[in-house]
């Protein structure tokens, strides 16, 4: 497999890779007669951008002088997946409560531990060991939900019962699950986070740090079927003993395309609050070849604010250290139509875009608040592989189209330049070789 999961931050981990991102025009049909499709890789980051002996001093220079955001949470960090560094920080090594921030934590050891097709049994204990005004989702005791619904309940609803009943199902009981988290976060390299429960209610034993999360949420994020749950926009929660098949939509706000707070190239992310721990926010986007993670705790309303802060400031960061250099910046198809004004609408579980002057986006790819997506020709966002002309691209969840990244279909792996475009005949890395048919020559 020729790309490692995310990188995750210790103080030694200073990394960065060069990349060739050189394509060709080609017509050949990769993967299978159907497109290449993907299918449940669990790593879906690849390190971009200039080694630093390729970044000119001028341009390091002016993204150094680039100036820090100010935020008013107590804490927040901005870390650089892709290339192993910390870009902001305020109070990051502060022991805090994340709240359900918690249940990243918590999706991680499931999908590491169980199958998504495992029924998960709920308890009396794990459907009243809650406090009052916890979120839930409905669940009474003897309810036998997959662990696909449960992972969808916990990341989307937040619901706490339902983050209890996996912990039972994984480890036998809260306790013993709490133990396999504090393990996974010693293994993360997190020194300042002890975890009680699974999904993150008020516990003075329970904390964290701004620094800690960034390594729980990189390694969360590598998780390509944590990905995919957490970025979904609506679900049908099927029916249980005491409540009828229920939709449940994700509460991060910078997810959706029709709200002010979205954000283009969001992969996913975790809210959380309780009165302890007041406003707690996880945010990871890819745009531009490079993967960051921003994590805000403890704020008072100003966790989507200051997440965005953050981000603005590293996106212009990185870009501005690479100079403008050819291959990393963000690049569209020749049939690409810019557009900064119109809506999104959602119809019937599908999202459209309407241009200001009242038509549709159909049948290509357009440019949308800096972000790229494609559109079927019933003027339908798309998802997963897609082929425009004669080139093939992937779109992820949330319908961004993925650049400087592998993505694999059938056993194969493909690489997408940062155009979008599958590559094809060349060396990604000066050591993985591409074919004609752009798969990966193992």
């Amino acid at each position: 497999q020729p790309v490692q999961a995310a990188t995750i931050i210790r103080d030694s981990d200073k990394q960065t890779t060069s990349q060739n991102t050189q394509t060709t025009t080609a017509g050949t049909q990769a993967g299978n007669e159907g497109g290449p499709g993907y299918e449940n890789s669990t790593s879906n980051n690849t390190n971009s951008g200039n080694t630093q002996s390729q970044v000119s001093a001028a341009a390091k220079a002016a993204a150094d002088a680039i100036t820090k955001p100010e935020i008013t949470s107590e804490a927040g960090i901005l870390y650089d997946v892709t290339n192993g560094r910390v870009l902001f920080e305020k109070n990051a090594d502060e022991k805090l409560a994340p709240a359900s921030t918690t249940k990243l934590m918590t999706a991680l050891l499931v999908l590491e531990k169980s199958k998504l097709d495992d029924k998960v049994t709920f308890s009396k204990t794990a459907v009243t060991n809650l406090e009052s005004g916890a979120v839930k989702i409905g669940l009474v005791e003897g309810d036998q939900v997959s662990v696909k619904d449960c992972l969808y309940g916990l990341l989307l609803k937040s619901a706490n019962e339902v983050a209890n009943g996996l912990a039972e199902h994984v480890s036998g009981s809260i306790s013993a699950f709490a133990d396999l988290m504090n393990a996974k976060a010693k293994e993360l390299g997190c020194t300042n986070t002890h975890f009680v429960n699974p999904n993150g209610l008020n516990s003075d034993q329970q904390y964290t740090t701004c620094r800690d999360m960034a390594k729980i949420a990189a390694a969360a994020f590598a998780n390509q079927t944590l990905c995919q749950i957490d970025s979904t926009l609506s679900y049908k929660f099927p029916a249980t003993k005491a409540a009828a098949a229920r939709t449940i939509t994700p509460g991060h706000k910078m997810l959706y395309p029709n709200d002010s707070r979205y954000y283009a190239g969001i992969v996913g992310g975790k809210t959380g609050y309780t009165s302890k721990a007041g406003n707690t926010l996880v945010t990871c986007v890819e745009k531009d070849g490079v993967r960051m993670v921003a994590v805000i705790l403890k704020s008072k309303s100003t966790h989507y604010a200051d997440t965005k802060k953050m981000l603005d400031y590293g996106y212009q960061y990185v870009n501005t250290e690479k100079g403008n250099t050819t291959g990393n910046s963000t690049t569209t198809t020749t049939t690409a139509k810019q557009e900064t004004a119109g809506k999104w609408v959602q119809d019937n579980g599908s999202w459209r875009y309407e241009f200001a002057d009242g038509t549709k986006a159909v049948g290509t790819i357009y440019t949308i608040d800096a972000a790229d997506f494609g559109f079927d020709p019933d003027g339908k966002m798309v998802t997963g592989w897609k082929m425009f002309g004669t080139d093939w691209y992937y779109f992820e969840s949330n319908g961004t189209m993925a650049k400087n990244a592998w993505r694999q279909d059938s056993g194969k792996w493909f690489y997408l330049g940062a155009d979008g475009k599958i590559v094809r005949n060349t060396t990604i890395d000066n050591k993985y070789k591409v074919g004609a048919d752009g798969a990966w020559v193992q």
